[in-house]
C-alpha cells in the first residue's frame, strides 16, 4: 500500500479535494477519504454539482465529511457547468499556494488537462474515479486509484474480519474497467528481472517500479490485498516469491537464462558460418530448442529487440552477424 506523500521538511503534503457530484456516487465517501489519509491532510474539501437536483450527496453527508458545496446551474442544455466550475476554483486555489497537492475526484476525461496543468506546476496530482475512467485521465495524474474496485475490496476484508458473508453488491462495479493489464504487470516485473541481472530482484523493489510505471496500480484492482499473493496467483506460470534470511524476492520460473540463450544464438549463428541472414530463421531454430521460449521473460516484446541488446552479436535489418566476424 501506498505510505504518505511528505513534504521536503518532512510535514504531511496538503491536499485540495475537489469532487465531481455529478459524475461520483456518494456511496464511495467513505472510501474516498479513507484512501487520502494515506496521501496527507485536507486543506480544501468542495463538491460540485446542481444541488437542486438530487445527486445522493445529502447534508448529512456533507456535514459528516466537511465537504463545502458549490452550487453550479446548468446555464445551457448540453453542457457541463459543473466542469469550468471545479477547473476554476483549482485555478484559484493553486496561485494561493497553499497546498502541495490536488484530488481531482471524477471519471471525466474532461478534467486531464486540467491534471497535466497542476503537474507542470510541480503538485502531486491524485485522481480517484471509477474503472471506467479513460486511461487518458488515470495517466495525467502522478496517482489514480479506482474507487469501485478498492472500495469493493475493503469491503471483502471487512467481511473477512468480521466473518460476516462475502456476498458482495455489485452495484459498484464498472461495466468497462481500464485498470493496467496483468500482461503488462507481469512485462514490467520480467524486465526489471532482466536490468538486475536476469535473476531475482527484491520485491520492494518490484512494487516501487509498478507505482511509478502504472499511476493506477494497487493490488486491490485485481482483488488482493498483497503484492506477493497477487503475483503468486496471477503470474505463478513465469515468476516464484522466494524468502531468503527474511527478505521476500521474485524470481523467474525458467530455468533459461539470458546468458544461456545468448550462448545458443551464438552456437546457432557459428554453425551458419558467422551470419544469419533472416531473423525468421534464427527464431524458429531458437523455438525447435526451447519451445516455451517467450523473449518477453527477458523484458523484450520482439526477438530483434533481444539480440539488439546482446554484446556478441550485430543486427542489421534483418541479418545477425558475430561481432568477430562483422
Amino acid at each position: 500500500m501506498e505510505e504518505s506523500v511528505d513534504t521536503m521538511s518532512g510535514e504531511r503534503m496538503q491536499f485540495a479535494v475537489l469532487i465531481d457530484a455529478d459524475n461520483i456516487s456518494s456511496k464511495y465517501a467513505v472510501t474516498i477519504f479513507e484512501e487520502l489519509e494515506k496521501y496527507g491532510l485536507t486543506t480544501y474539501r468542495r463538491i460540485y454539482g446542481n444541488w437542486s437536483k438530487g445527486n445522493g450527496w445529502s447534508e448529512g453527508m456533507l456535514l459528516e465529511y466537511s465537504i463545502m458545496p458549490v452550487q453550479q446551474f446548468s446555464y445551457t442544455t448540453g453542457k457541463n457547468a459543473t466542469d469550468m466550475a471545479m477547473v476554476i476554483d483549482a485555478m484559484d486555489i493553486l496561485y494561493k499556494n497553499k497546498v502541495q497537492g490536488f484530488c481531482l475526484v471524477t471519471s471525466d476525461s474532461d478534467f486531464t488537462r486540467l491534471a497535466m496543468r497542476l503537474r507542470e506546476e510541480n503538485m502531486f496530482v491524485l485522481g480517484m474515479g471509477e474503472s471506467k475512467t479513460p486511461l487518458a485521465l488515470a495517466r495525467a495524474c502522478n496517482k489514480f486509484i479506482h474507487l469501485n474496485l478498492v472500495a469493493e475490496q475493503n469491503m471483502l476484508e471487512r467481511n473477512s474480519r468480521t466473518n460476516e458473508s462475502n456476498d458482495v453488491c455489485d452495484e459498484g462495479l464498472a461495466d468497462e474497467q481500464n485498470v493496467t493489464p496483468i500482461s503488462e504487470v507481469r512485462q514490467a516485473i520480467l524486465a526489471l528481472i532482466n536490468e538486475n541481472g536476469g535473476n531475482r530482484v527484491d520485491l520492494a523493489q518490484v512494487g516501487n517500479r509498478l507505482n511509478d510505471k502504472f499511476t493506477d496500480f494497487d493490488v486491490r484492482n485485481y482483488e488482493y490485498t498483497k503484492l506477493s499473493t497477487m503475483i503468486s496467483q496471477e503470474l505463478a506460470a513465469d515468476l516464484n516469491i522466494r524468502k531468503i534470511n527474511n527478505q521476500h524476492y521474485v524470481e523467474r520460473r525458467s530455468t533459461l537464462s539470458k546468458d544461456k540463450l545468448e550462448q545458443e544464438i551464438c552456437h546457432i549463428i557459428e554453425k551458419n558460418g558467422g551470419m544469419v541472414e533472416n531473423l525468421a530463421f534464427l527464431n524458429d531454430e531458437l523455438h525447435k530448442k526451447y519451445k516455451q521460449l517467450d523473449f518477453r521473460q527477458f523484458g523484450y516484446n520482439r526477438i530483434s529487440s533481444f539480440l539488439r541488446s546482446l554484446g556478441s552479436v550485430t543486427v542489421h535489418e534483418n541479418e545477425v552477424i558475430l561481432k568477430d566476424r562483422k
